[in-house]
Protein backbone atom coordinates (compact mmCIF):
# COMPACT_ATOMS: atom_id res chain seq x y z
CA UNK A 1 0.00 0.00 0.00
CA UNK A 2 0.84 3.75 -0.94
CA UNK A 3 1.91 5.68 2.59
CA UNK A 4 -1.08 6.93 3.85
CA UNK A 5 -1.46 10.04 5.67
CA UNK A 6 -3.66 10.50 8.40
CA UNK A 7 -5.01 13.43 10.72
CA UNK A 8 -6.86 12.96 13.81
CA UNK A 9 -9.48 14.80 15.06
CA UNK A 10 -10.49 14.42 18.67
CA UNK A 11 -10.74 16.46 21.93
CA UNK A 12 -9.44 13.71 24.53
CA UNK A 13 -5.54 14.49 24.37
CA UNK A 14 -4.84 10.94 25.66
CA UNK A 15 -6.38 8.72 23.51
CA UNK A 16 -5.67 11.26 20.51
CA UNK A 17 -1.50 10.74 21.62
CA UNK A 18 -2.57 6.94 21.87
CA UNK A 19 -4.22 6.69 18.55
CA UNK A 20 -1.13 9.09 16.90
CA UNK A 21 1.52 6.67 18.84
CA UNK A 22 -0.07 3.01 17.71
CA UNK A 23 -0.87 4.46 13.85
CA UNK A 24 2.66 6.16 13.31
CA UNK A 25 3.56 2.57 14.39
CA UNK A 26 1.95 0.54 11.01
CA UNK A 27 3.95 0.43 7.79
CA UNK A 28 2.69 2.63 5.37
CA UNK A 29 0.78 4.90 8.11
CA UNK A 30 2.23 8.40 8.92
CA UNK A 31 -0.13 10.95 11.10
CA UNK A 32 0.68 14.48 9.63
CA UNK A 33 -1.47 15.71 12.24
CA UNK A 34 -3.69 15.57 15.06
CA UNK A 35 -6.14 18.26 16.80
CA UNK A 36 -8.11 18.52 19.46
CA UNK A 37 -11.13 20.71 17.46
CA UNK A 38 -12.08 21.03 14.61
CA UNK A 39 -11.71 25.10 14.62
CA UNK A 40 -7.95 24.18 15.17
CA UNK A 41 -8.01 21.50 12.48
CA UNK A 42 -9.78 23.91 10.19
CA UNK A 43 -7.39 26.33 10.10
CA UNK A 44 -4.27 23.75 8.53
CA UNK A 45 -6.18 20.59 7.36
CA UNK A 46 -6.25 21.95 3.96
CA UNK A 47 -2.51 22.04 3.74
CA UNK A 48 -2.52 18.54 6.21
CA UNK A 49 -4.59 17.00 2.67
CA UNK A 50 -4.67 13.88 4.47
CA UNK A 51 -5.92 10.48 2.77
CA UNK A 52 -8.03 9.94 5.80
CA UNK A 53 -9.25 12.09 8.71
CA UNK A 54 -10.25 10.41 11.79
CA UNK A 55 -13.09 12.49 13.35
CA UNK A 56 -14.68 12.54 16.85
CA UNK A 57 -17.93 12.88 16.90
CA UNK A 58 -18.78 14.67 20.14
CA UNK A 59 -16.33 17.53 20.02
CA UNK A 60 -16.45 20.88 21.53
CA UNK A 61 -17.41 23.85 19.64
CA UNK A 62 -18.64 22.32 16.22
CA UNK A 63 -19.42 18.97 16.50
CA UNK A 64 -17.93 15.98 13.98
CA UNK A 65 -21.13 15.75 12.02
CA UNK A 66 -21.01 19.04 11.13
CA UNK A 67 -16.96 19.33 10.51
CA UNK A 68 -17.76 16.53 8.50
CA UNK A 69 -19.75 18.28 5.47
CA UNK A 70 -16.90 21.18 5.75
CA UNK A 71 -13.99 18.68 5.20
CA UNK A 72 -15.82 17.24 2.50
CA UNK A 73 -16.18 20.60 0.67
CA UNK A 74 -12.99 21.30 1.21
CA UNK A 75 -11.25 17.89 0.96
CA UNK A 76 -13.43 15.72 -1.69
CA UNK A 77 -10.74 12.85 -1.66
CA UNK A 78 -10.68 12.73 1.69
CA UNK A 79 -11.90 9.32 3.62
CA UNK A 80 -13.73 10.39 6.79
CA UNK A 81 -13.78 7.69 9.60
CA UNK A 82 -16.18 8.90 12.70
CA UNK A 83 -15.28 8.12 16.03
CA UNK A 84 -17.70 7.70 18.80
CA UNK A 85 -19.06 6.83 22.14
CA UNK A 86 -22.88 6.50 21.75
CA UNK A 87 -24.02 4.16 18.81
CA UNK A 88 -27.06 7.03 18.21
CA UNK A 89 -28.75 5.95 15.08
CA UNK A 90 -29.73 9.47 14.57
CA UNK A 91 -25.55 10.43 14.77
CA UNK A 92 -24.89 7.68 12.57
CA UNK A 93 -26.87 8.45 10.03
CA UNK A 94 -26.28 12.13 9.85
CA UNK A 95 -22.47 11.37 9.90
CA UNK A 96 -23.22 8.71 6.87
CA UNK A 97 -25.37 11.25 4.63
CA UNK A 98 -22.64 14.29 5.67
CA UNK A 99 -20.03 12.12 3.71
CA UNK A 100 -18.52 10.31 6.48
CA UNK A 101 -17.18 6.71 4.63
CA UNK A 102 -17.28 4.79 8.24
CA UNK A 103 -18.12 4.55 12.31
CA UNK A 104 -16.44 3.11 14.57
CA UNK A 105 -17.02 3.12 18.34
CA UNK A 106 -13.78 4.32 20.60
CA UNK A 107 -13.95 0.77 22.44
CA UNK A 108 -12.63 -1.00 19.14
CA UNK A 109 -9.40 -2.55 19.68
CA UNK A 110 -6.71 -1.20 17.24
CA UNK A 111 -6.29 -4.18 14.77
CA UNK A 112 -9.71 -2.77 13.93
CA UNK A 113 -9.03 0.59 13.64
CA UNK A 114 -6.22 -0.19 11.43
CA UNK A 115 -7.83 -2.59 9.42
CA UNK A 116 -10.53 0.37 9.06
CA UNK A 117 -8.41 2.55 7.66
CA UNK A 118 -6.75 0.26 5.00
CA UNK A 119 -10.49 -0.41 4.06
CA UNK A 120 -11.42 2.54 3.50
CA UNK A 121 -8.50 3.55 1.29
CA UNK A 122 -10.04 0.68 -0.88
CA UNK A 123 -13.44 2.24 -1.02
CA UNK A 124 -15.32 0.29 1.85
CA UNK A 125 -17.14 1.19 4.57
CA UNK A 126 -15.90 -0.21 7.97
CA UNK A 127 -18.31 -0.09 10.45
CA UNK A 128 -18.31 -1.68 14.47
CA UNK A 129 -20.26 -4.62 14.39
CA UNK A 130 -23.09 -2.97 16.74
CA UNK A 131 -23.56 0.22 14.62
CA UNK A 132 -23.23 -2.55 11.37
CA UNK A 133 -25.98 -3.78 13.32
CA UNK A 134 -27.99 -0.79 13.81
CA UNK A 135 -28.01 0.11 9.79
CA UNK A 136 -28.91 -3.29 8.77
CA UNK A 137 -31.92 -2.88 11.59
CA UNK A 138 -33.08 0.00 10.12
CA UNK A 139 -33.37 -0.77 6.65
CA UNK A 140 -35.10 -3.87 8.11
CA UNK A 141 -37.71 -1.43 9.49
CA UNK A 142 -41.63 -0.43 8.40
CA UNK A 143 -41.00 2.60 6.31
CA UNK A 144 -44.09 3.67 6.54
CA UNK A 145 -44.00 4.37 10.23
CA UNK A 146 -46.25 6.87 12.44
CA UNK A 147 -42.98 7.64 14.35
CA UNK A 148 -40.66 10.26 13.68
CA UNK A 149 -36.87 9.67 14.09
CA UNK A 150 -36.56 11.08 17.67
CA UNK A 151 -39.63 9.13 18.73
CA UNK A 152 -38.08 5.71 17.31
CA UNK A 153 -34.92 5.73 18.77
CA UNK A 154 -36.71 7.06 22.53
CA UNK A 155 -39.01 3.70 21.78
CA UNK A 156 -35.89 1.60 21.08
CA UNK A 157 -34.19 2.96 24.47
CA UNK A 158 -37.06 2.20 26.54
CA UNK A 159 -37.09 -1.49 24.87
CA UNK A 160 -33.34 -1.86 26.32
CA UNK A 161 -35.17 -0.89 30.26
CA UNK A 162 -33.26 2.85 30.04
CA UNK A 163 -35.25 4.66 32.14
CA UNK A 164 -36.42 8.95 31.44
CA UNK A 165 -33.32 10.09 33.04
CA UNK A 166 -31.12 8.39 31.36
CA UNK A 167 -32.46 8.55 27.77
CA UNK A 168 -32.18 12.08 28.84
CA UNK A 169 -28.67 11.87 29.42
CA UNK A 170 -27.88 10.50 26.65
CA UNK A 171 -29.36 12.59 23.85
CA UNK A 172 -28.83 15.33 25.59
CA UNK A 173 -32.34 16.73 26.58
CA UNK A 174 -34.47 17.15 29.51
CA UNK A 175 -36.50 14.95 30.76
CA UNK A 176 -39.45 16.77 30.39
CA UNK A 177 -38.69 16.22 26.54
CA UNK A 178 -39.05 12.62 26.60
CA UNK A 179 -42.26 12.73 28.39
CA UNK A 180 -43.31 14.65 25.30
CA UNK A 181 -41.90 12.27 22.88
CA UNK A 182 -43.05 9.29 24.63
CA UNK A 183 -46.79 10.43 24.82
CA UNK A 184 -46.37 11.42 20.95
CA UNK A 185 -45.96 7.61 20.87
CA UNK A 186 -48.33 6.31 23.10
CA UNK A 187 -50.86 8.54 21.20
CA UNK A 188 -49.58 7.16 17.75
CA UNK A 189 -49.54 3.74 18.52
CA UNK A 190 -52.97 3.93 20.40
CA UNK A 191 -51.58 2.48 23.59
CA UNK A 192 -51.20 3.82 27.54
CA UNK A 193 -47.77 1.87 28.66
CA UNK A 194 -44.71 1.52 28.05
CA UNK A 195 -45.16 -2.34 27.40
CA UNK A 196 -47.99 -1.90 25.00
CA UNK A 197 -45.68 1.11 23.11
CA UNK A 198 -43.19 -1.93 22.86
CA UNK A 199 -45.26 -4.72 22.14
CA UNK A 200 -47.25 -2.40 19.13
CA UNK A 201 -43.54 -1.10 17.82
CA UNK A 202 -41.77 -4.90 17.53
CA UNK A 203 -45.54 -6.38 15.96
CA UNK A 204 -45.61 -3.34 13.07
CA UNK A 205 -41.87 -3.69 12.79
CA UNK A 206 -41.16 -0.26 13.56
CA UNK A 207 -38.20 -0.81 16.29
Amino acid sequence: MKNTSIVIIEDDEVLRNAYTTLINDVDGFHVVNSYGSFEDASKSIVNDNPTVVMLDIELPGTSGIEATLWIKKKLPKSYIIMLTVYESEEQIFNALSNGASGYLTKNSPIAKIIDSIREVCEGGGPMSTNVARMVIKSFQKNQESPLSKRETQILEMVSEGKSRSQIANELFIDSETVKTHLKNVYVKLDVSSRADAIKAARKDKLI
